[in-house]
This record gives structure tokens, C-alpha cells and sequence, in this order.
């Protein structure tokens, strides 16, 4: 069993920059393929970035494409989102997931293709 905590979120104005972080449990991790998802207060949740395994594969939403870029370190077993330029709707709560993928070097898009989550972290941007 894999458990994700997120952190590193907060309070910037608009063209500041956050570094979240995913932190895992298990060994399992390192042959996870990761998603950022975030949540607007009355809007679905949508896919930020993700990453394969290796790292080698990565996708980006085009509304973040530039600005955020999605990172790993399996010894650590943390995958993080820098975030930079941020606008004022980039504000929601943001969520990692996990699939394990060990025979697939590729990324999840829908969020229904991942098997655990994080609780959580706010992230808001001023204007």
C-alpha cells in the first residue's frame, strides 16, 4: 500500500513561484507513474502534469505548459511541481496520485487511471 502526502502549498501573488512536493510510502513508488491533479471550488478536477516512472516521460495541461514543470527523485520517493508565473487561476487545491506501472514507462491523464491519492494542499494565488 502506497500512501501520498502533499505539501508546500500556500498564499503568493500572482507571478510568484511554489515548489509542492509528493512524498511516498512504499516501496513500490519508484515504479509509480505520478499525476498532479487540481481542484477549483465548482470545477471538476483536471490534470496539472504527469510523469512516468523513470521520469523520462512527462505531460503537461497547456494552461501550465511554460510555467510548471514536474520532477522526481525515487530515492526519495517524492515527485514535485514547480510552479512558476503563477496566475490567479491557478488557484485550487492540488492533489498527487499514483499508479503503479512496472512494466509501462508512460503517464495516466484521467484520473480514474490512478490507484491512490493524496489528501491534498491549498494553493492560492493573489492578484
Amino acid at each position: 500500500q502506497v500512501q501520498l502526502v502533499e505539501s508546500g502549498g500556500g498564499l503568493v501573488q500572482a507571478g510568484g513561484s511554489l515548489r509542492l512536493s509528493c512524498a511516498a510510502s512504499g516501496r513500490t513508488f519508484s515504479r509509480s507513474a505520478v499525476g498532479w491533479f487540481r481542484q477549483a471550488p465548482g470545477k471538476e478536477r483536471d490534470i496539472v502534469a504527469a510523469i512516468s516512472w523513470s521520469g523520462g516521460n512527462t505531460y503537461y495541461a497547456d494552461s501550465v505548459k511554460g510555467r510548471f514543470t514536474i520532477s522526481r527523485d525515487n530515492a526519495k520517493n517524492t515527485v514535485y511541481l514547480q510552479m512558476n508565473s503563477l496566475k490567479p487561476e491557478d488557484t485550487a487545491a492540488y492533489y498527487c496520485a499514483g499508479r503503479t506501472s512496472a512494466y509501462s514507462d508512460t503517464y495516466y491523464l484521467d484520473d480514474t487511471e490512478y490507484d491512490y491519492w493524496g489528501q491534498g494542499t491549498q494553493v492560492t494565488v493573489s492578484s
